[in-house]
């Protein structure tokens, strides 16, 4: 089978398509015939070496398929199912090993490529704003990159539940996405010192209720500093650098502070729980309140590019990986 390769850890030029050898299923996993991968940060993070993966290996961890081969003990999945997953481990390759309980079961009207470009953030998005800090009519937030895939999906929920939201982007092309997402107020290009200040000027002084910063190293100080007395950082990813250390002791000095780093991990491997927010993101979709947004689609051949374009932040919406 066809795959993309990282034989050494460095830049995107080392992702690689390549023969591998064609996996089969153990127990309690299936086979799946890759239709499209999404293409996420973590996977960046896996490419440069800041994970524990030891090259080589096929990177990807999202996508959506069909299932082809089943193994032992493996109930409620059947071949020729429709699944997508946002944890299988090397799923940049035409056929992925993914656990069964991992498997979402996709509904007639929800495309793979649609369900690929949706799954992880669309995920994430639901525990973030439903179990991790959950704003309602009258608050206020401020949401970082929301022109991306995470940032869109989280404007138009927050939003659609009355939320103020700030948001912030690096281009004015951009700002137009986050608008159209919803975003009352879009910061555009704002070197990290100012922002603070501006954001309490926008809330006439009080601070934001909550924080979603999926950059960490950029932005993790502004982002304490743009929040009310008792408000909520959640830090939901590290694209531009793991954010610094800090003294627990400042959190009380900026105003009772509330830190957390979630994972999705612990949200959503729960096989009920898995399908219950899965089940629940597929009705936004339908309902408009999330909306798909492919930024790109890219050949395995391409995969160097798809890392290139992610990091350059040029890109809106969600990229996609597909075998042909």
């Amino acid at each position: 089978m066809r795959a993309v390769v990282v034989e050494q850890s460095g830049g995107p030029e080392v992702l690689t398509e390549a023969e591998r050898p064609d996996p089969t299923a153990g127990p309690g996993q299936v086979v799946v015939q890759l239709a499209y991968a999404g293409v996420n940060f973590k996977d960046v993070y896996e490419r440069e070496g800041r994970t524990k993966l030891a090259p080589p290996f096929v990177p990807g961890c999202e996508g959506a398929g069909t299932v082809v081969e089943l193994g032992p003990e493996v109930s409620g999945v059947a071949v020729g199912d429709r699944v997508a997953w946002w944890a299988a481990p090397g799923s940049y390759a035409e056929r992925v090993v993914v656990a069964a309980d991992a498997t979402v079961p996709l509904p007639a009207d929800i495309t793979e490529a649609d369900a690929a470009a949706v799954l992880l953030q669309g995920l994430t998005a639901h525990y973030l704003t439903t179990s991790t800090y959950r704003a309602g009519e009258g608050e206020s937030a401020l949401v970082h990159a929301a022109a991306g895939g995470l940032g869109q999906h989280l404007t138009r929920l927050l939003a659609g539940r009355g939320v103020q939201v700030l948001a912030t982007v690096s281009t004015q092309a951009k700002a137009e996405v986050a608008r159209a997402a919803g975003a009352h107020e879009v910061i555009v290009g704002a070197d990290p010192a100012d922002l603070a200040p501006l954001v309490r000027k926008l809330t006439g002084g009080r601070g934001v209720d909550v924080v979603y910063d999926g950059i960490g190293l950029d932005t993790f100080r502004a982002g304490l500093d743009s929040l009310r007395p008792r408000g909520t950082f959640v830090l939901a990813g590290a694209a531009s650098g793991p954010a610094p250390a800090l003294d627990p002791q400042s959190l009380a000095a900026l105003g009772s502070l509330f830190l957390t780093r979630p994972t999705l991990v612990d949200h959503a491997t729960d096989p009920a729980e898995l399908r219950s927010r899965a089940a629940e993101l597929f009705d936004w979709m339908r309902t408009g309140a999330i909306q798909v947004a492919i930024g790109g689609r890219y050949t395995f051949a391409q995969a160097h590019q798809a890392h290139a374009d992610l990091q350059s932040r040029r890109t809106t919406g969600k990229l996609l990986l597909t075998p042909a």
